[in-house]
Parts: C-alpha cells; sequence; structure tokens
C-alpha cells in the first residue's frame, strides 16, 4: 500500500482521491499511538555508520508512497525482473538501456535493516533493498522525458550479516515540490524483490538542507537551487508530518563525495 502523494506537479500523480484516504489513515495512526495502543509499523533510526540503535532509541519512521516513478512494475515498466538490477552502483545504466551515467556530486547511501520485533537490535540478514532516486536535473529514469531509456539511480541489494546494504550513487537534485530524498523498498528475500512480489515495507529518506545546500551550489545543480528555496521539510508533502525518523545522518564533502545512512526497522 502507498502512502502520501510523491510529488504534487510531475504526472501521474495519484490525485485527491488517493491523498484523503491516505491522510485519515495516518491521522488514527497517530491517535492510536497517543492512546496508548500498540502498533507494529515500520521503524527506523539514524547512525553515523548504519549501525543499528538500542531498543530505547528505535522510532516508528512512516511508511511513504512509492510514488509516480517507481519502476516496480506497479506504475509501467519493472526494472525489478531485469538482469543486472542486482548491483551496488547504480549511477550507471545496464542491459539493454541506452548505457549513459548519471552525473553529479558523489554519494554513498548505506541503509541497514533491523527487526521491529526486537526493538531494532536484530539486523536482518538476507532481506533485499530497492533503491531509486532522481538525477541531478531532477528526472527519473524510465519515465522523465529525456531519459526514458536509461535505467541508471536504480538498484537492488541483499542485505549481509549486519543487515546492510551500500549503494554508490550521486547527490539527488531538487525538483518542484519535493524536498531532496532517495525512495527505498524493503523485501523479505532477493528473491522477493526480482520478481517484484511481497513488498515488506515502502518509505523515504531526506537529505539535510545544509548539505543540500553545498551541493546544489555546484555545476550541474542550478535548478535544485530555486525549487530548494521555496520548500521545508516542514512544508513537503511526504515528511511534513515528521521526518526525524527519515533524516539521513550525512558526513563528507563536495569535494571527497557524501556518506548518508539511516536504520529502518521493519
Amino acid at each position: 500500500m502507498r502512502r502520501h502523494d510523491d510529488d504534487e506537479v510531475h504526472e501521474h500523480d495519484r490525485g485527491l482521491s488517493h491523498d484523503l484516504p491516505v491522510l485519515a489513515r495516518r491521522r488514527m495512526i497517530r491517535l492510536l499511538a497517543g492512546a496508548g495502543v500498540a502498533l507494529v509499523p515500520l521503524a527506523g533510526c539514524t547512525s553515523e555508520d548504519g549501525s543499528s540503535s538500542s531498543a530505547a532509541d528505535c522510532a516508528a519512521v512512516p511508511e511513504e508512497t512509492a510514488g509516480p516513478y517507481p519502476g516496480d512494475g506497479s506504475n509501467g515498466v519493472n526494472v525489478l525482473k531485469e538482469s543486472g538490477v542486482v548491483r551496488g552502483d547504480i549511477t550507471r545504466s545496464f542491459g539493454d538501456s541506452a548505457g549513459g551515467t548519471a552525473e553529479g556530486v558523489p554519494l554513498t547511501l548505506t541503509l541497514t535493516v533491523v527487526d521491529a520485533d526486537s526493538g531494532c537490535g536484530t539486523p536482518r540478514k538476507g532481506a533485499a533493498v530497492y533503491v531509486w532516486q532522481c538525477d541531478r536535473e531532477g528526472g527519473y529514469s524510465l519515465y522523465t522525458e529525456g531519459v526514458t531509456d536509461e535505467n541508471y539511480l536504480r538498484g537492488v541489494q541483499e542485505t549481509d550479516a549486519r543487515g546492510r546494504v551500500t549503494f554508490t550513487s550521486v547527490f539527488p537534485g531538487c525538483y518542484p515540490g519535493r524536498w531532496p530524498h532517495v525512495h527505498f523498498e524493503v523485501y523479505g528475500s532477493l528473491a522477493d524483490a526480482t520478481t517484484a512480489t511481497a513488498i515488506t515495507s515502502t518509505s523515504q529518506l531526506a537529505l539535510p538542507k545544509e548539505v543540500c545546500d553545498a551541493v546544489y551550489a555546484t555545476e550541474g545543480y542550478e535548478r535544485s537551487v530555486d525549487n530548494l528555496g521555496r520548500l521545508s521539510l516542514e512544508s513537503d508533502s511526504v515528511f511534513r508530518d515528521g521526518h526525524d525518523q527519515q533524516l539521513a545522518a550525512v558526513t563528507g564533502s563536495v569535494e571527497e563525495g557524501y556518506r548518508a545512512s539511516l536504520t529502518i526497522a521493519v
């Protein structure tokens, strides 16, 4: 099930009929939580090195929409069934694509999947994570005009013994209406991911403003400067109802590249 609308200005928006029941459901979740009703949601905690945290630090992170451009078969093309999608470096297109490479400031993304029932203390070895994002111009491969023949900035990996996956990417741009972010889907196994079945959870990772400002001052990200200036995490259509558990820890520099990490529990 998808939650929140991903992009209020991009095409393929699901519209008001989708948003109203979603918003109602999330209000109900907050009310139930405030009343002390036990919930078992997707949860997440941020750490500098992508490691899991203690049960006391484990807090719920909202499940979000996959948006208009998932490439998982739910909205058009399904990249998950293509040979080559299981990879760590997602900067290049693969398979029968046009073979392009996404340019931009380097970004290494580490996600750590842990078990929510154990209070985020047990890594989920053998799970799988599919990530996708826009390029520095704000376009999504497979969907956006000019890059429909590309499939870069999409990839799947199986979690290791520590529950981790690491992707080599580029820092995403900021397009109108959305705070800079990376999408991800968690699957119970690599087999589930590569057959695009049985999604365990879907969410999005937010990037810190100070890092975005530094990146967007560099060549190639000119469009992102004005777009980011019109947004805040509090006004973003996805992160406005709480982003503490979705905000990645980011280190690095423009010159050396950045490392972003987030721990999520399922």
